[in-house]
């Protein structure tokens, strides 16, 4: 048995699940790390805390394999917005972010302005919708310090050229929101000087773990303003109040939690084993299917179709008098996606099923027979 089947063989969700881009059911590897950690917790025998503690230590390991990063540059984050905040917060001047990405990040530079009142947001007008390395170079300013894009953009499924990006901002640093292109698609991580990623959606890690990777130009650049007890470094210290941790240790408010970070850590593991490159073959390869079966039933996609254009998110936008049709079509059968501002976002993974391809083609196959004009 191959590396990737064994990969294949840790998806459990039921057939009809195509919403990944929202949240990834948890793996088999995830489940089982979680079992053993909890009974470390729950037993509380001699040893446990110390064995606890190995997992925070284990997820910089496994995210700094994942990432190219080195292991003294990964610190553990809760949330994926959690991880841009610190970036965010610690940033002196102008920050690039455009207005249609995910709204955590414009949102996060509009409220860093307001409360630091040393960043500027730069609003950049996206091209047809993409943060493109052209419209990067466009709004560029003398005061521009950092661009701030997500890896893949959440709404289109567009995947970010970061090779291009880096090339336009030369020094600039460039902040990048990975969680829908991490276990998704296969990407230049090199590219970037700040990385954040939750575990929740592709990597199948759930909810309460992230990772913020800083790299060491980022980290003489960045202030760590939200750096609390767990990023002094140190162990419990009394009577003296202890400086910030250099670098990424630095930008952490509390203690990892364990549980969350050996459950994170055994994801990316699960990825590196199963290769990084053949998941990426696979999501694309389902979602190459997901825009034929749109196509042969006449539903009009509005994603990028070029593999490398997309991850795995295809998005479809029927006529408005139509969308409930097709809502109630994929509801009837079982399908879930995600439904808003008049579109329907579809989001397989490498583990999708044929059975889950099949649901969604009935639906899509009812859905046609219920607007095909009268004769």
């Amino acid at each position: 048995m191959d590396a990737l089947t064994d990969y294949l063989d840790g998806f459990g969700e039921e057939p009809g699940y195509l919403d990944f881009a929202a949240f990834g059911p948890i793996s088999a590897a995830v489940l089982a790390e979680t079992a053993a950690q909890e009974d470390l917790v729950r037993r509380a025998r001699y040893g446990a805390r110390e064995r606890l503690e190995q997992g925070a230590l284990r997820l910089r390991d496994a995210a700094a394999v994942a990432t190219g990063f080195r292991a003294d540059q990964i610190a553990f984050q809760p949330s994926t917005g959690q991880g841009i905040l610190q970036a965010v917060y610690g940033l002196a001047g102008g920050l690039l972010v455009s207005r249609a990405d995910y709204p955590a990040l414009p949102l996060t530079a509009q409220r860093a302005a307001e409360a630091m009142q040393v960043v500027t947001p730069v609003r950049l007008e996206p091209d047809d919708g993409r943060v493109t390395p052209g419209a990067v170079r466009d709004a560029l300013t003398g005061t521009t310090m950092a661009v701030l894009v997500s890896a893949v953009d959440a709404r289109t499924g567009a995947v970010a050229d970061l090779d291009g990006i880096r090339q336009v901002i030369g020094d600039r640093l460039l902040i990048v929101d990975a969680v829908q292109a991490l276990g998704a698609v296969d990407l230049p991580w090199s590219a970037a000087d700040v990385i954040a990623c939750g575990g929740q959606k592709w990597l199948r890690a759930g909810w309460g773990a992230g990772f913020l990777a800083v790299s060491d130009r980022a980290a003489n650049r960045l202030t760590p303003v939200l750096s609390g007890e767990g990023g002094t470094g140190e162990d419990v210290v009394y009577d003296e109040v202890l400086p910030p941790a250099e670098g990424a240790a630095g930008m952490q408010v509390s203690r990892p939690d364990p549980v969350a970070a050996a459950r994170l850590a055994a994801a990316l593991e699960d990825l590196t084993h199963a290769g990084p490159a053949a998941v990426a073959a696979a999501v694309a390869e389902r979602a190459a299917r997901v825009i034929a079966l749109a196509d042969e039933f006449g539903v009009p996609v509005v994603s990028p179709r070029a593999d490398g254009d997309r991850a795995g998110i295809v998005v479809l936008e029927p006529l408005p008098e139509r969308l409930t049709a097709l809502t109630a079509a994929l509801f009837n059968h079982g399908v879930s996606v995600t439904i808003r501002d008049g579109r329907v976002r579809i989001s397989p993974h490498a583990g999708t099923t044929e059975e889950t391809i099949a649901m969604l083609r009935t639906a899509l196959s009812a859905y046609a027979t219920a607007v095909r004009p009268v004769r």
